[in-house]
């Protein structure tokens, strides 16, 4: 019992360890593409636009949403980006990010001719891989909090794509706790899914899921 025991806690040590070291590494390799500055944000034809749900569980305004999409009109706006690919998950009739965040960037002022939807970014891994693949793009400014850009990016790199990013404003300390234990934990996840896992990302449809 005690030398499964021992044996337990050495897995878990390990795996410890390799999660550290995941985002250590994800950040180290990534943080001079991330950009905080719009005035020394590089120009770029594309942005891609990570989805995230437009309100809370709780019913209320989601703030990662709200300052994803603020950003990505302020780039529009400033000449930072001419075109905008909106990726996230419409996996039901009832739940279509792609669509909430059109609507929003549509009453921020931007006009609904630059923005295409991509209706099957269920994953980050997903968002990039299409954006590649099924959009033709291999170039482009991620636009995401800060947390979320660093994983883009390495995704982004380790598939051949120059990508940088710009980092949406962050939320107040504490927000959403659950958001950042889970980035923590994809980081680990995105290593392997580049290096070892190779998952496969639909890159043959894109197909809206709409209400009945």
């Amino acid at each position: 019992m005690k030398k499964l025991i021992k044996i337990i806690l050495a897995l878990l040590f390990l795996c410890l360890v390799f999660i550290l070291l995941c985002n250590l590494w994800v950040v180290y390799c990534t943080r001079q593409y991330n950009y905080f500055s719009i005035n020394n944000l590089p120009s770029n034809d594309v942005a891609l636009v990570l989805g995230t749900s437009r309100s809370s569980e709780k019913g209320k305004e989601n703030l990662f949403f709200k300052y994803r999409m603020e950003a990505t009109a302020r780039l529009f706006k400033e000449g930072k980006i001419k075109y905008i690919i909106l990726s996230g998950n419409n996996d039901s009739q009832y739940y279509n990010e792609p669509l909430d965040m059109q609507r929003a960037l549509l009453n921020l002022g931007i006009p609904e001719n630059v923005m295409t939807l991509d209706f099957a970014g269920f994953r980050t891994f997903d968002s990039i891989i299409r954006c590649k693949e099924v959009f033709n793009q291999d170039n482009f400014t991620i636009i995401s909090q800060n947390f979320h850009n660093a994983r883009a990016l390495y995704i982004a790199h380790n598939e051949g794509i120059q990508a940088i990013s710009f980092a949406a404003q962050d939320v107040p300390d504490g927000y959403s706790l659950r958001t950042l234990v889970r980035e923590y934990l994809a980081r680990p996840k995105a290593v392997l899914d580049v290096h070892v896992l190779r998952p496969s990302a639909d890159v043959t449809s894109n197909k809206e899921i709409r209400k009945k």
